[in-house]
């Protein structure tokens, strides 16, 4: 099935993100420990600890920094003890954002959150508002220009939920949460490495923004995503180039 072109915000939010390698690293090693602390230090038997070591790995970051961060999640070493925390808000036009964190201080992380939304045009919302609008799952986008037919086949051999290509030829596989490493290797094996594999929330629906507005919106996603504590940032809002 076909869908909304979403291919120039993939490589625009790819662009940001690599742009901000040191970041990365920080949010890396923040998810790596509270893997390892919730699952478990073994990345064969722990799907959330594997995911993040690979992220890590295509992020480039030293093993030494990997080692480091498992063990302090698994309690091998002193370290901080990061909480997961979710907020809800909206944007231009009341986009919904969902904003998660990991962060060591709820009460700081909260009026970061709050202040970056109210001074870019936002608000937040109360626990809930906004998280029904929105789908957790495995997500794998790959180029436009791959064999959707030959892609098609290996993704639902594999597990995968649904496949959707883009109006520019970009390909989307969904897949559920619990089934995300194992259809991402799956596809790798049979010669399809996603540009982007990631567990998301996925919105149902999407709004469309050009123009001022869209600057707006990008604005504010931006301010959100620079705060130390935010992990992720995912939101209805489609930027239009």
């Amino acid at each position: 099935m076909a869908g909304h072109s979403k291919w120039a915000n993939i490589k625009h939010k790819k662009a940001a993100t690599d742009a901000k390698r040191g970041k990365i690293w920080t949010r890396l090693i923040k998810e790596i420990t509270v893997a390892a602390r919730m699952g478990g230090s073994d990345p064969d038997t722990n799907p959330r600890l594997r995911l993040a070591v690979d992220k890590a790995g295509d992020a480039n970051m030293p093993k030494d920094n990997v080692i480091r961060a498992t063990q302090r999640g698994a309690g091998e070493l002193d370290g901080v003890n990061y909480e997961e925390v979710r907020y809800e808000g909206y944007g231009i036009h009341g986009a919904a954002i969902i904003v998660e964190c990991m962060t060591d201080n709820k009460i700081r992380t909260v009026a970061e959150v709050r202040h970056a939304f109210l001074k870019n045009g936002g608000n937040m919302g109360t626990e809930g508002s906004v998280a029904f609008m929105f789908k957790h799952c495995g997500q794998l986008l790959f180029a436009p220009g791959t064999n959707e037919d030959a892609l098609m086949e290996a993704a639902l051999e594999a597990g995968a939920d649904d496949v959707v290509t883009d109006d520019e030829g970009g390909i989307e596989v969904l897949c559920a949460p619990f089934e995300f490493s194992a259809v991402k290797s799956a596809l790798e094996k049979s010669g399809f490495k996603a540009e982007v594999a990631e567990i998301i929330m996925k919105p149902a629906t999407e709004t469309v923004f050009a123009g001022e507005d869209a600057v707006k919106m990008q604005k504010l996603l931006d301010a959100l995503e620079n705060l130390d504590d935010v992990q992720e940032v995912f939101s209805n809002a489609i930027i239009e180039d």
